[in-house]
């Protein structure tokens, strides 16, 4: 089992300011300027044990499981480093209070994820924008006049040479020792595997994490079909450069498929050609012809690490997010069955008993909650990835509202998918309205993420969007909420028709103010969200997991 491998000395943890060495960056202990700090919160996180059923699964299956896991650990101590910096190890033992060094480890960092990144220890100011991407002192001014080419690339730091000027380190040349390390056990999971496709996959995976070149690895993984096991691992979303949204993350995930689940999932993809013309925006606007030949699977997770296990816990896959991969090929879209239920008992349920109107909790549905979120990954594949006036991509222009706008697209999109599909009659007899509640419900779980979060500021522009539309309702003598189903599917179809014409004209202006305007939280939500704060209703999972927690070791 690698654990803790690569321990950096506890002298590095006297350093006060942000030191360079050798391209190295070390986090600071104690930051130039402080803010007042919020209390550590472990309490908000509800235990969940992430187990599945391995009995269908062959000793080398399950052996392949162990050494996924190993190479998944590294991809948690590589975020570690990109979070925080790399004197983690040192610090977290340096901590005496156990509720505090256990946020500590919950967050990867002294900052809330799920409040803004505001600091719960003393001695600590803001989270850099950029995380440890950038060096702590480099103003944007600087960074966009450097002659850098390649600068606003996903697998490089930016780092200072020893005349102080600006130069990129490649992620393979940084993390050379710890890449090659991940590579060998996936390498060694390729010898166990009973798919030979899945076999191959693993060894193109470890030849990218080794050499940066991912777009190989991704287009190959979207042809391995017969897989019981997967693996998703290495540099893959950007939140956490909230400086520019130039720079990926390490994650990983372990996942075993559900084959019940995924054949009852694998016949929608097929219809997003259709609704991709059905969007309501002009032709401009959706003139890209999204991939049919997208993989739609549910999987129990059994291991997260990096930054899918960071704060709030992801409960669906869309990948890969290369642009080129997706117009060509679709993309894979990976419900995580056990960790969506676990949020559904553990949170939806008890937040509908406190917020949702008596006469409409009837429709507020696993069904449905899985439906949502299985949808909302697949329309991640609608709209357009190009400005329409060709000059790049709608990513690059949104810059760092780029997350959070693709969030809010996939989810209002994802409801007109399930609209849609209901009216043709391809959702057999489901009741649309569950759908809806289930929604709505939904946002007040996700808006608990907080700003920090693209999910969560999303979250909060569609809350006040469907508000002010008259979709959802609050009933001022009880402080419950319902839908107005009628305006519902018209605050849903304009909301669809802004987002997506912002992301085609890449109008950076016009997503901000949409962002600064809508991705509020406004003092009567605040005061009903406090009322679930009250009611101790967890505001995410937080797992026990592991060889030993599958019963591998």
């Amino acid at each position: 089992m690698i654990t803790r491998r690569f321990i950096r000395p506890l002298a590095i943890l006297i350093s006060s300011l942000l030191v360079v060495s050798c391209g190295k960056e070390v986090a600071p202990e104690v930051s130039v300027t402080t803010l007042e700090t919020v209390e550590p919160r472990p309490e908000i996180y509800a235990d969940f044990a992430l187990t599945a059923d391995l009995d269908h699964l062959s000793d080398d299956q399950k052996q392949m499981i162990v050494l996924l896991i190993d190479a998944a650990q590294i991809m948690d101590d590589l975020f570690w480093r990109q979070s925080f910096g790399d004197n983690y190890e040192a610090w977290l033992d340096s901590i005496a209070d156990e509720k505090t060094r256990r946020f500590a480890e919950l967050n990867y960092g002294p900052w809330d994820v799920l409040d803004d990144d505001k600091p719960f220890m003393k001695g600590f100011g803001p989270k850099p924008l950029g995380a440890r991407f950038y060096p702590e002192d480099m103003s944007k001014d600087e960074f966009e006049a450097a002659y850098l080419p390649g600068k606003a690339g996903l697998y490089s730091f930016v780092r200072r040479d020893r005349d102080g000027g600006l130069v990129l380190v490649p992620y393979h040349v940084e993390y050379s020792e710890e890449l090659h390390a991940a590579a060998t056990l996936l390498r060694e999971a390729a010898k166990l595997a009973e798919s030979p496709d899945f076999a191959n996959y693993l060894k193109l995976r470890a030849a990218a994490l080794i050499s940066d070149d991912f777009q190989l690895s991704d287009a190959y993984w979207m042809d391995v079909k017969d897989n019981k096991i997967d693996v998703v691992i290495g540099p893959i979303e950007t939140y956490l450069d909230r400086l520019y949204g130039y720079r990926a993350a390490y994650e990983a995930y372990v996942l075993v498929k559900d084959l019940e689940w995924s054949e009852r999932l694998g016949r929608f993809a097929a219809f997003l050609p259709q609704l991709q013309e059905g969007l309501p925006v002009p032709d401009e606007y959706k003139q890209e012809s999204p991939g049919s030949n997208a993989d739609l699977n549910a999987y129990d997770v059994v291991y997260y690490a990096g930054h899918s296990n960071a704060g709030g816990k992801t409960i669906a896959i869309n990948l890969p997010n290369d642009e080129q991969v997706q117009l060509e090929k679709g993309s894979r879209r990976l419900q995580l069955k056990n960790a969506m239920e676990a949020k559904y008992r553990k949170i939806l349920e008890p937040i509908a008993d406190v917020l949702i109107d008596e006469t409409q909790r009837e429709h507020i549905t696993f069904d449905a909650f899985f439906s949502n979120t299985m949808f909302h990954e697949v329309a991640h594949g609608l709209g357009i990835k190009n400005t329409i006036d060709g000059t790049g991509t709608v990513q690059n222009a949104m810059l760092d509202l780029a997350s959070s706008m693709e969030e809010n697209k996939a989810d209002v999109l994802g409801l007109y998918m399930i609209t849609e599909l209901h009216k043709a009659g391809e959702l057999a007899d489901a009741d649309l309205r569950d759908f809806y509640v289930t929604f709505m419900t939904g946002i007040f779980r996700s808006i608990r993420f907080g700003a920090s979060s693209a999910h969560g500021k999303a979250n909060m522009v569609r809350f006040n969007f469907f508000l002010d539309e008259g979709a959802f309702v609050r009933d001022a003598e009880t402080g419950r909420y319902s839908v107005d189903f009628e305006r519902m599917e018209v605050a849903m179809e304009n909301l669809s028709r802004l987002l997506l014409t912002l992301q085609g004209d890449g109008d950076y202006e016009g997503a901000k103010e949409l962002t600064e305007t809508k991705g509020v939280i406004l003092p009567q939500l605040q005061a009903d969200l406090d009322r679930l704060t009250d009611a101790s209703i967890p505001v995410d999972i937080v797992f026990q997991q592991g060889v030993a927690v599958l019963g591998l070791e």
